[in-house]
């Protein structure tokens, strides 16, 4: 069985963060925000940057290296992340430094043992009087009973669930891979027009003939300049009409609420739409409140409140299939409905999803303390360009979401696992070399995530 040791006495530093807000710049030294941590791991695909002298200024107490944990202290409480190879940053607020002392603790054992349900639980509550808690406390923080085992032992737990964080990064690598492409093709057909232009010149477009024939060979005038012969550009409410608003509904079920749904959040769209399975929370609604608000594909579901207002998913039937249970969205999240095919909704949601990227939806947002989505805005003033269906049919058949999905699952198999084996193994319960077995067959190399 495992001992106990304290965190304080399982790390050289406990290091909180400036009790200030970074002055944000558009690049420079990336600034870690409560919204990049979670489930175990640092997500830096929408960073946040400081200049060097607010980054010196941060990290005057303490400069976050490889293998230091960043635990949040609220907002959300105790999610938990390792600090990378090569990476430069600096605390934002809310959150703590933890600098593991290696001759006592293994950085990786102890990442996984800080969100064991165990160390969750005694996180949550308020010390002597058991009451639950919104903030964590550093002197809770230093006192928090961590299981412990001799290091080789946190060695071989580190790495047996490793092996299964390792093979869940390498398949949400693969999916960014595709997605990569699928914008690379968007940009080429749909944006810089290529095939087209190499017909007008007349190049060959260095496509299969059938596909090639999809394309026209000449342009004509538009509000946007010049655009592909025949294809339609205007506003976005051209396609879309806006949907009917979602219900968070209810903690338990009830005489009224007897349908449970996982009701979508933004945040959780913005998962989906990067490849990755959200833990979307269960919900109880009325039968009408299901009914009414079932999703088809070619529906686009906007984050409507908050900082990160404009994010959008395009929904798939197969996403339904891969959570498990039927699907509701919060009231927090606008709904889109097409009046295109759902390969338009396509092309038109990629054309969405880039404007976002490139600050051009921040027009469309409202309120500065917390930002709200101006949907109708959005649908009048956003201008797209929107191919026939056969070609957008084409396109949607190279990057079919299900290609994605397998993906997907897999690794959601793999966090079952490594979520079963987790509480099992930091408790003592199960012995490592009982627990090799469930990950023997998992073809992982350190350098496929390392890279």
């Amino acid at each position: 069985m495992a001992g106990e040791a304290r965190l304080a006495d399982l790390c050289e530093s406990i290091v909180d963060c400036p009790h200030s807000t970074p002055v944000w710049t558009d690049s420079g030294v990336v600034v870690l925000r409560n919204q990049n941590i979670r489930n175990g791991r640092l997500d830096l695909t929408e960073p946040s940057y400081t200049d060097e002298a607010h980054f010196a200024e941060r990290t005057r107490r303490a400069l976050p290296t490889e293998g230091d944990l960043v635990i949040t202290r609220e907002a959300p409480m105790g999610e938990v992340c390792m600090i990378p190879p090569n990476l430069r940053c600096c605390l934002g607020q809310r959150m703590v430094l933890l600098r593991p002392n290696r001759k006592r603790a293994e950085p990786r054992y102890l990442l996984y043992a800080l969100q064991s349900k165990a160390v969750q639980h005694e996180i949550g509550v308020n010390e002597g009087t058991g009451s639950t808690v919104s903030n964590l406390r550093i002197p809770l923080l230093e006192s928090l009973p961590i299981p412990t085992r001799p290091l080789p032992e946190q060695r071989a737990i580190a790495h047996i669930l490793g092996t299964l964080d390792d093979k869940i990064e390498v398949n949400r690598r693969m999916n960014e891979t595709l997605e990569a492409m699928a914008r690379a093709l968007f940009k080429s057909w749909f944006v810089d027009f290529d095939p087209v232009r190499a017909k007008a010149e007349g190049r060959d477009p260095g496509l299969p003939q059938p596909l090639a024939e999809l394309f026209p060979n000449s342009f004509e005038d538009s509000e946007l300049g010049e655009i592909p012969r025949g294809w339609e550009v205007g506003p976005l409410g051209r396609f879309f009409s806006v949907g009917l608003g979602g219900a968070w509904g209810e903690d338990e079920a009830s005489d009224r609420a007897t349908v449970r749904v996982r009701c979508l959040r933004g945040i959780d769209c913005h998962e989906l739409a990067e490849g990755r399975i959200p833990d979307v929370p269960v919900r109880w609604v009325t039968p009408k409140q299901a009914a009414d608000r079932q999703l088809s594909d070619g529906n686009v579901l906007i984050e409507g409140s908050g900082s990160f207002c404009g994010r959008s998913l395009i929904w798939k039937g197969a996403y339904a299939q891969l959570l498990g249970e039927p699907i509701g969205y919060s009231n927090f999240c606008k709904r889109l409905d097409p009046v295109c095919s759902s390969s338009q909704a396509v092309i038109c949601w990629m054309q969405m999803r880039q404007a976002y990227r490139d600050g051009l939806l921040q027009s469309f947002r409202t309120g500065t303390a917390f930002p709200n989505f101006d949907v109708h805005g959005t649908l009048g003033n956003l201008i797209v360009v929107v191919p026939p269906v056969p070609l957008a049919d084409a396109y949607g058949r190279m990057f079919e979401v299900s290609q994605r999905l397998v993906l997907m699952a897999q690794s959601r198999t793999l966090a079952a696992l490594r979520d079963s084996l987790l509480p099992k193994l930091i408790s003592g319960e199960l012995q490592v070399e009982d627990a090799q077995r469930f990950v023997g067959d998992i073809p992982v190399e350190s350098s496929e995530v390392n890279s």
